[in-house]
């Protein structure tokens, strides 16, 4: 076999490769493992075993009043007491407690992704991996119901396995998309039993195959099908997840009403878990059964064993294969030009979208005085109006003839209503009335609209986005490296709103510094070119793949 590496990675051809046709079948198992996933959540339960900042003889939760009930302990102004837990022989607050184990489930999921991302991309791992992500996440959400409050120090071992199953298994996901749209049928939009035997042919030659997948007039059809089946999934992944938080709500309430929780308040969160874990692998039956695997190229050893002498340890042959593999779409995502823009963009506006959200929170909760229950209906209203804006988004942009570029800028634009309104508080005509710029806890919730309907547009417009720009072949590594790009921004804008805070003594000010962040990623959207990127693509598919397919890095192309 001989390689030419300035040749499209399409026209290296290999055993097992699927190029059959996309149905309706293999998409709805794509779509099932959104709504399987999405209603995974993750709460504190040290609170339990926690005692008074103030008081440490006194436990937060109080004994049992004439009614037999359990009570936080309240402030004599009315809020909640702070309280600390001791883990790994150290003090913290609860609160904080649940940001560092967040922390480390992030920096976990990361290390994760650089680790198996690679092979994801050759044989059925893409399939096995993501099956394996999801059954492990759903077991360890089950486990929640053994978490008492005598051994709370496991929860948070849980909770960063489950965030980074979910974390992984999603990514893996998105793996698939690029392959769904290059795979999709041109001449029938029908399903798995009507498609026509001249597509059918057509669809498993290989030649074909790769002019449809790189022709540059068909960018535009497939990125109006990817942000179609992009939205649609995120759309039904926000429907499972609203329609499960009110579910929760109801078995919240029921048990508050039973009140078999005297003794264990946090039996009822633990029972939510046990079902989400259920309603995880339920739902990823259909993912099994229905969505193709799609083989990409073998395994180096497997594709030429000889490769293999170049260490006698398997295990680390392969650690550093995954990290090389790793590195290299690093430095191959740098070489591309439209890849690095979006990136960039995309940890801007990540950044700018965990900081909003964590600051709204944080400012209901401490400015606008707003109890659990009015956030919670806060988050239910964000994520009910996402699902709309999922839905809503395609039509719109159908209707006024928008790119899919175009729309993410539009969302950028919305998105910075929020800080604006925010800075109108400052405003003496508006802070006299005594509503606007958010003065109000009502005001909250129409901002949450606008948020919601934004991050719709966002979660569905930037994967279909991002994956004509991926070379074909690394699907799963490129994405892998979005996911860590998206995760590893969470970390700096709330930092910086907490050194704000910290210095102001109040949340407002911050709203500046969101104005400000949330127009960073506009201008780089703007230069994104999608057509340039994939093109772009298509050349550079074939570079690098000489250590991947197996070949000496000093062949001379010859014929094996």
């Amino acid at each position: 076999m001989s390689f030419d590496a300035e040749r499209p990675l399409h026209h290296f051809r290999y055993e097992n490769e699927d190029t059959s046709p996309t149905t309706k079948r293999e998409l709805r198992g794509w779509y099932s493992y959104a709504i399987a996933a999405e209603v995974f959540a993750v709460v504190g339960l040290p609170r339990e075993r926690g005692v008074l900042f103030s008081d440490r003889s006194k436990p937060c939760i109080a004994p049992p009043e004439s009614d037999g009930e359990k009570r936080l302990r309240l402030r004599d102004g009315g809020g909640e007491e702070q309280c600390i837990v001791s883990f790994l022989g150290a003090e913290v607050t609860t609160a904080s407690f649940a940001m560092y184990t967040t922390s480390a489930a992030v920096l976990t999921q990361a290390v994760t992704l650089v680790c198996f991302s690679s092979f994801a991309d050759h044989g059925p791992y893409r399939k096995r991996m993501l099956l394996t992500f999801a059954y492990t996440g759903a077991l360890i959400s089950a486990l929640f119901i053994f978490i008492t409050p005598s051994v709370y120090y496991l929860a948070p071992l849980l909770v960063i396995v489950g965030v980074t199953c979910m974390g992984c298994s999603f990514s893996l996901l998105n793996a698939f998309l690029p392959l769904l749209i290059s795979n999709y049928p041109d001449t029938s939009e029908s399903g798995d039993n009507d498609l026509s035997p001249a597509y059918e042919l057509e669809a498993l030659n290989p030649e074909t195959t790769s002019i449809r997948r790189s022709s540059p007039e068909n960018l535009s059809r497939d990125l109006e099908r990817s942000t179609k089946i992009s939205s649609k999934g995120i759309g039904l992944g926000y429907a499972s997840a609203v329609s499960f938080q009110v579910f929760s709500i109801l078995l919240l309430t029921l048990f508050d009403k039973l009140s078999p929780t005297t003794n264990n308040p946090s039996l009822p969160i633990r029972v939510i878990l046990f079902i989400v874990g259920l309603w995880w692998a339920t739902l990823t039956i259909p993912t099994i059964l229905w969505l193709r695997a799609r083989p990409g190229p073998p395994l180096p050893a497997q594709s030429k064993p000889a490769f293999d002498k170049r260490t006698n340890n398997t295990f680390l042959f392969y650690a550093l294969f995954s990290f090389r593999s790793f590195w290299n779409t690093v430095t191959n995502a740098f070489r591309l030009k439209q890849v690095v823009l979006f990136l960039v963009a995309w940890f801007l506006l990540s950044d700018a979208i965990a900081t909003i959200s964590g600051t709204a929170v944080l400012f209901a909760r401490t400015e606008l005085h707003m109890g659990t229950i009015p956030v919670v209906f806060l988050s239910l209203t964000s994520i009910a109006f996402g699902m709309l804006g999922a839905f809503a988004w395609p039509r719109i942009a159908t209707c006024f003839s928008l790119t899919p570029k175009t729309v993410l800028i539009l969302c950028v634009l919305a998105m910075e209503i929020i800080p604006l309104y925010g800075l109108l508080g400052y405003v003496p005509f508006v802070k006299s009335l005594g509503f606007g710029g958010l003065q109000r806890p009502w005001e909250i919730y129409p901002l949450g609209v606008v948020h919601g309907l934004v991050m719709g547009g966002i979660n569905s417009y930037a994967r279909s986005v991002f994956a004509p720009l991926i070379p074909e072949g690394r699907e799963a590594a490129f994405f892998a490296l979005y996911a860590v790009t998206d995760k590893g921004s969470s970390a700096f804008g709330p930092a910086l709103v907490g050194w704000i805070v910290d210095r102001a003594g109040t949340i407002r000010p911050a709203f500046v510094f969101l104005a400000v962040l949330v127009l960073l990623p506009g201008p780089l959207l703007w230069r994104l070119d999608v057509e340039r990127g994939r093109e772009d693509a298509n050349q550079a598919g074939g570079r690098g793949r000489k250590f991947e397919i197996g070949e000496d890095e000093d062949d001379d192309g010859g014929e094996e």
